[in-house]
């Protein structure tokens, strides 16, 4: 699938960075920085560009306010929609203001209420939220994975091939449950059958069966 990556100015950038011609690359505002480090041009650069302090040399750049509703990253997503993109990448989302990190979350969330998939890579752990459906991981995924609810109650949640696994519960907003569970080393399933729930796991987007 087509993916649009965006890359942020925070922590969890990757060392190295390989892209198909098909897919877009977005460098939301200081995000340029790293791409530079690796003499990779974007496609687009988005953004107010107050972190960057200038507006980047590149083959489109869309430049905003800085009195504005979205950030960077959530305008750098709906460029991506507007682009015919369903399948987000996100890097330099995480660490650094956990305002920002929580911001990304809930970037996540406004990702799958469209019909996205959308994940947040950082620091050796992926985050992504599943909304009214559900995500499968290979057997080969390994270490701990939490799910937390992302909108208030959320109900129908099934955990299949975990160390702790549930069966049609419920998950509330102000109660973490389901942090910390493990792989097993069994194929893995989490449904969520109403609601929206954060997924964060400790590995990479190749422990996903897409």
């Amino acid at each position: 699938m087509n993916t649009c990556y965006i890359f942020g100015a925070a922590d969890g950038l990757p060392e190295k960075f390989e892209r198909e011609d098909s897919d877009l690359v977005i460098a939301a505002d200081a995000g340029i920085r790293f791409l530079e480090k690796l003499n990779i041009l974007p496609d687009i650069a988005v953004g107010d560009f107050d972190s960057l302090g200038f507006i980047p040399d590149c083959k489109e750049v869309i430049q905003h306010p800085v009195m504005k509703n979205d950030t960077d990253t959530m305008l750098a997503v709906k460029t991506g929609f507007e682009r015919g993109f369903k399948r987000f990448v996100i890097y330099g989302g995480a660490g650094g203001r956990p305002d920002h990190t929580y911001a990304n979350y809930q970037t996540l969330c406004y990702i799958s209420t469209c019909g996205g998939k959308g994940f947040l890579c950082f620091n050796g752990y992926t985050a992504t939220a599943v909304r009214n459906g559900s995500v499968s991981f290979a057997n080969s995924a390994s270490g701990n994975i939490s799910v937390f609810s992302a909108s208030g109650k959320i109900s129908g949640v099934t955990l299949k091939g975990l160390l702790y696994e549930l069966q049609n519960a419920v998950l509330d907003f102000d109660f973490p449950l389901g942090v910390s569970n493990e792989f097993i080393g069994e194929n893995a399933e989490i449904t969520v059958s109403n609601g929206t729930a954060i997924v964060i796991w400790s590995g990479g987007i190749n422990d996903l069966c897409e």
